[in-house]
């Protein structure tokens, strides 16, 4: 084959196989780069820092209330778990199993409603988690909203005790 014809193909993106006559198309690997340009094109700084970073995830020993709210819709599911003492929340733990919205509204949320009284988190509203994680896409915003009917629910455990 003529050396020029080496340099248009390659000039053109196509391989040109020695064994074989035919052209072929480059295949570009995949590259995992893209899925986090694109997570970050969609989320803010605070969501991905959330969601790579959850705080307060795991379990709690001996809490007082332990709520699990599922999403009907998207199939979401979060435990928040509270540990009362002295009228405030002294510690709070998270579970989650979801989109990144919601890994991360519930890390927010912990952090939120950590050393609150139980009056102060049952004033909180969904705005403030979604404040908390620098905001949240449309489709995205059932995720403040998860986190926040798994706290009123576990405060409603609270306040029957």
């Amino acid at each position: 084959m003529p050396t020029w014809s080496l340099k248009l193909a390659a000039a053109a993106g196509v391989f040109i196989s020695p064994m074989a006559p035919r052209l072929e198309p480059l295949r570009r690997p995949e590259i995992p780069y893209r899925r986090r340009v694109q997570l970050e094109s969609m989320y803010s700084a605070q969501v991905l820092d959330h969601f790579q970073n959850p705080r307060n995830a795991g379990d709690l020993p001996d809490a007082d209330a332990i709520a699990q709210i599922e999403n009907p819709g998207c199939g979401d599911v979060l435990r928040l778990a509270l540990k009362i003492h002295g009228g405030r929340i002294a510690a709070v733990r998270f579970k989650a199993k979801g989109c990144v919205a919601s890994i991360a509204c519930a890390s927010a949320l912990t952090e939120l409603i950590t050393n609150m009284t139980l009056g102060q988190a049952k004033a909180v509203r969904a705005e403030a988690v979604t404040d908390a994680v620098g905001g949240l896409p449309n489709g995205s915003a059932h995720a403040a909203q998860l986190a926040i009917d798994a706290l009123f629910a576990a405060l409603k455990q609270i306040k029957a005790t």
